[in-house]
C-alpha cells in the first residue's frame, strides 16, 4: 500500500528530530556565516524569497529580505520559522498556494535528493517557474552524487541521485536559463564536527580549497 501524506509527514518528524538533536543552535551558526559570507549577494534586501524544504529554517530565518516563505511537509517546522515567516505546508511537487509571477527568489538546499522521483523533482520545478517573477532567480545547493559516492545512501530518505549537470538540464527542460553552475562548492556534512565557524568564513573566501573538500553543488538558474 502507497505510503499517505500523514504517514511521510509523521516520517519526516521522526527522522529530523533524531538526525539534528543538539546540533540546532551550532546550525543556526553555520547558517548565519553562509548567508552573510555567500549567499546575501544574490538576494536583494526588497526580494520576496521562498525557502523551499526550508527544514527548521535556519536559511529564511536569517537571510535579509523583504517578504518570507517556507514550504516544508514536515509539520515540526512551522514551530521553528520566526513570525515574519509565512509557512506553507505542502507536497512541493502539487500545485503551490501562491499567485504566479509572486517570488524573486527561490532557495533550496540539501532537499531535492528527498524527492521521490524526477517526476515530483520536474514538477517542483514547474511550480518554481511559474511562481517566480521574470527575471526571478532559483539558488539550488545539494550533494553532489559523482564525488559523493555510497555515502550519499548513507541517509534514509534520500532517493534522487543528482550532480550539478542533472539539476541543470533539469531546469533548462522546463524553461530556466543557467546562471551559474558550480560543481564543488560545501563539504558534503556541515554539523558533524562542528568545526569553529571563523574556519567556515575562511573556507568560503579560500575558492581553491573548494576543489579539494567541496562535495555539493550550487545551481542558480533565472526566469527569462
Amino acid at each position: 500500500m502507497p505510503e499517505s501524506q500523514d504517514q511521510r509527514q509523521t516520517e519526516l518528524e521522526v527522522i529530523y528530530g533524531n538526525r539534528f538533536e543538539g546540533s540546532e543552535e551550532y546550525r543556526n551558526r553555520v547558517w548565519k556565516a553562509l548567508i552573510q559570507d555567500w549567499f546575501q549577494r544574490y538576494i536583494p534586501a526588497q526580494s520576496t524569497v521562498l525557502d523551499l524544504g526550508c527544514g527548521y529554517g535556519q536559511f529564511i530565518n536569517n537571510v535579509v529580505c523583504a517578504r518570507k516563505y517556507a514550504m516544508d511537509l514536515n509539520p515540526a517546522s512551522k514551530g521553528k520559522l520566526n513570525a515574519d515567516v509565512t509557512f506553507l505546508e505542502q507536497d512541493c511537487a502539487t500545485t503551490w498556494d501562491l499567485p504566479g509571477n509572486s517570488l524573486d527568489v527561490v532557495f533550496t538546499s540539501n532537499f531535492f535528493e528527498h524527492l521521490l522521483s524526477k517526476a515530483d523533482l520536474a514538477n517542483t520545478a514547474r511550480e518554481v517557474f511559474r511562481c517566480l517573477k521574470p527575471g526571478g532567480r532559483i539558488i539550488a545547493m545539494g550533494p553532489n552524487i559523482r564525488f559523493v559516492g555510497g555515502a550519499y545512501w548513507d541517509f534514509f530518505d534520500h532517493h534522487l541521485a543528482l550532480t550539478e549537470l542533472s539539476l541543470k538540464e533539469c531546469l533548462e527542460t522546463i524553461g530556466f536559463r543557467p546562471e551559474y553552475v558550480l560543481d564543488r562548492f560545501l563539504p558534503y556534512t556541515m554539523t558533524n564536527s562542528q568545526y569553529p565557524i571563523a574556519f567556515l568564513r575562511l573556507y568560503l573566501r579560500l575558492s581553491f580549497a573548494w576543489k579539494w573538500f567541496g562535495r555539493q553543488f550550487v545551481v542558480m538558474a533565472t526566469k527569462p
